[in-house]
């Protein structure tokens, strides 16, 4: 088996390549976005636009969390009010809001002071999906590394919005054991956190080769992403519903 990279490394997709190969697993790393004739690769960890340019041609299937996954959540597990929309419906609203592109980096993750503030119909599609949510500070942010609904590794990225790298805590675990993982691929990568006023929070589900590692042992998180993005003849039944 052979992992696909992409031109620009970075500092996780370095830590997966050297777990790759502690494994006995090849890795390929690309100069550009063409894939040379003849290159044969099963798994990929890459950005989104190296996996959409390169995936097809290989035969990789990329699975994700569907687009209003976090939407159909209820609000006991958000802790925010969150809804999925058209850029151009996004523009009407006149509030502080929280803005992320549900699957892509297409918009910028930011807080809006308003839908006049996000970018407009010369810089992207208006018919754009895109996550709205109410502005939350949380205290305390973890990355989780699911594969089958069990959390394979899991680490600290983040307290009070500044990278902080630490171990996983116990009571962010007990929240992520109560989530709905049978709406979601077998493999995928979904962050929690404690807010501001003490509740947990689903803050994001990413997709896998996507998704950087921070201090999630690379290891377990390889088994993750070789699950994530994987020949599409190997897929199991319950995932080809979350194909990209």
């Amino acid at each position: 088996m052979t992992l696909l990279l992409p031109p620009r490394l970075t500092a996780s997709a370095a830590r997966l390549r050297d777990a790759a190969h502690a494994r006995g697993l090849a890795t390929v790393r690309l100069d550009t976005f063409a894939v040379p004739e003849g290159l044969r690769a099963a798994h990929l960890h890459a950005g989104p636009r190296f996996a959409d340019a390169v995936a097809a041609g290989l035969g990789i299937g990329l699975l994700e969390a569907p687009s209003d996954w976090l939407a159909r959540l209820p609000r006991q597990l958000t802790g925010r009010e969150i809804r999925l929309m058209t850029l151009r419906e996004a523009y009407a609203l006149r509030r502080p809001v929280f803005v992320k592109s549900p699957n892509d980096k297409e918009i910028p993750a930011l807080v809006y002071a308003d839908g006049s503030r996000l970018p407009g119909p010369d810089a992207v599609d208006p018919q754009t999906e895109v996550l709205v949510s109410d502005v939350v500070r949380f205290t305390a942010e973890y990355r989780l590394f699911l594969l089958d609904g069990e959390v394979r590794t899991a680490s600290r990225y983040a307290e009070d919005g500044r990278l902080s790298l630490g171990p996983v805590s116990a009571d962010a675990l007990a929240f992520a054991a109560g989530l709905p993982f049978s709406t979601l691929p077998s493999a995928i990568v979904v962050d929690v956190g404690l807010a501001d006023g003490g509740g947990w929070s689903v803050i994001e589900a990413n997709a896998a080769w996507a998704s950087g590692t921070y201090d999630c042992d690379p290891g377990r998180a390889l088994d993750v992403v070789l699950r994530a993005a994987r020949p599409r003849s190997a897929l199991e039944p319950r995932d080809l519903e979350f194909l990209r």
